[in-house]
């Protein structure tokens, strides 16, 4: 531990340096506006950010990108206790009871324990990232090509999450962007592969356009066609926070406590989320919290929970991200995109090789959480103006930094032309309801479980069975058929039940 907080020191160091400190303040604002804007996610943020770091130095563009993902945990959850609007899903099961007690005339109170919880859950997510992340990659320095196949794999079992009900069109997404990452030459045997004769397609489609084409234009041509529905916000009248005393909080450490166990989890387990980690809080706290009958009425305990947990995931996504390669999340996965464009693999040997890079998010970390904890009560009046800005206009925007940002990596048109036509797939899969996350999984982790798949056959002799026989391996696959099964059996254990109900 002595080693961890020397070098942790130094990431405090070099996060003073001019370059740091801005990337990490721009971070905070953008992300909380887009948390904020109406018709933007926090995961299309981070991709339209993207773009802009490709002409920085790698520690601050992880920085801002980390920063916007920390303040964006908490900046929906301004439009969901002011205005009954969620700015994500995570925010969903915050506005039960925050849009309840702020309409019972308390939303300065309720903006206060939202803050307050925003803080605790950032402080131990940053916490988290620091004492489990060496301990992990200590032991993925044991693993070999097998065990990297084993793991991506996995990685896959999240589109049981990600699929948004339906694990068919989940599977669809998946292989369709498992299909995109394999146009063009291949690497093992230098053979082209789905190019259709056509020369610019040797060089294949980025995971870039994919993200940026069907998250950014993809969504604004769904708010195009429901003619933007969401009018300017109108009102709003005096906005303050009050913060709760630590004798309020000390009351119902119990939740806290729960909600930064359960917030944790979520985020280790690839696919699992922000999202689930917020309903999963709410639920355990509807079932062994002491006031949980009260829950829905506008108490404390329904607006801590998921907050906690949905920013204490943060530091859980960012664990297996750093120490393995495998992003948790689809914000955490435009993060290892901004890893991959500037050179830098992550997984255990980043440690050794990039220890001031990682250790620099470490300490950005600290800094973002208490950058975001003022950024949210100093500033909370003109973020909030900002939902008065005419949803057309914001998208007008979005297009112009999508089309600006593609172009600027390569100087090449074929991008452009790239992001509309993905952002044509995105407004389809929009359109009929097929999760976008899984096709950028497998735009991103696909080449990498087929270099390790290769990799683990040449070197073993085309020997399939190592994958079971090594026991690292072995257990990760089955953990995997675990992730895939459980939902089947579920629903098998849910008909009866139906049957039984039914007169």
């Amino acid at each position: 531990m002595i080693e961890v907080a020397r070098h942790l020191a130094g990431g405090f160091v070099d996060l003073l340096q001019a370059a740091n400190l801005l990337a990490l303040g721009v971070g905070l604002v953008v992300g909380m506006l887009v948390a904020v804007l109406p018709g933007l996610t926090l995961v299309m943020g981070v991709v339209l950010a993207l773009p802009f770091t490709y002409g920085m130095p790698v520690t601050p563009s992880i920085i801002l990108l980390t920063a916007m993902y920390i303040s964006g945990t908490y900046g929906g959850a301004i439009t969901s206790i002011l205005f009954r609007i969620p700015g994500e899903p995570m925010d969903v099961p915050l506005l039960w009871d925050g849009w309840s007690m702020a309409h019972a005339g308390e939303p300065a109170r309720a903006l206060g324990w939202t803050l307050f919880a925003a803080l605790t859950g950032g402080l131990i997510t940053a916490t988290v990232m620091v004492t489990l992340a060496v301990p992990f990659a200590k032991v993925a320095l044991t693993f070999d090509s097998p065990e990297y196949f084993s793991i991506v794999l996995f990685g896959f079992t999240s589109v049981v999450t990600l699929g948004g009900g339906s694990l068919a069109n989940a599977l669809i997404s998946l292989f369709l962007g498992m299909l995109i990452a394999t146009v063009g030459v291949d690497e093992i045997y230098g053979v082209d592969r789905f190019t259709l004769g056509i020369d610019m397609m040797r060089d294949g489609i980025g995971y870039l356009p994919v993200m940026v084409g069907a998250y950014g234009v993809g969504e604004v041509l769904v708010r195009l066609e429901q003619g933007f529905a969401s009018a300017p916000m109108a009102g709003g009248g005096a906005i303050k926070t009050r913060i709760p005393s630590l004798a309020e909080a000390w009351k119902i450490r119990g939740t806290f406590a729960r909600s930064s166990l359960v917030g944790v989890i979520c985020g280790i387990i690839p696919g699992a989320g922000a999202t689930i980690a917020s309903f999963v809080a709410y639920g355990v706290e509807g079932q062994y919290g002491p006031r949980r009958r009260e829950l829905g009425k506008g108490i404390p305990e329904g607006i801590v929970a998921p907050q906690v947990a949905s920013t204490a995931s943060v530091g859980g996504h960012m664990v297996p991200l750093l120490t393995l390669g495998i992003p948790g999340s689809g914000a955490t996965a435009v993060i290892l995109g901004a890893f991959l464009l500037h050179g830098v693999q992550p997984g255990p040997q980043i440690f050794t090789t990039q220890s001031a890079l990682v250790y620099a998010i470490f300490a950005s970390t600290f800094a973002a959480v208490i950058g975001m904890g003022l950024l949210g009560y100093f500033a909370i009046r003109p973020l909030v103006k900002v939902l008065f800005l005419p949803e057309a206009i914001v998208s007008v925007f979005v297009i112009m930094f999508c089309l600006v940002g593609a172009y600027s990596e390569h100087n090449n048109l074929t991008d452009l032309w790239m992001i509309v036509v993905f952002g044509v797939v995105g407004y389809l899969f929009e359109r009929y309801r097929f999760p976008i996350a899984p096709m950028v999984l497998g735009c991103i982790l696909g080449p990498i479980a087929e270099t390790s798949f290769l990799t683990s056959m040449i070197s073993y002799q085309n020997d399939w069975t190592i994958f079971f026989t090594r026991p690292v391996s072995g257990v990760v696959l089955a953990l995997a058929a675990v992730a895939l099964l459980l939902p089947f059996y579920s629903r098998l254990r849910r008909k009866p039940d139906l049957a039984a109900k039914t007169p």
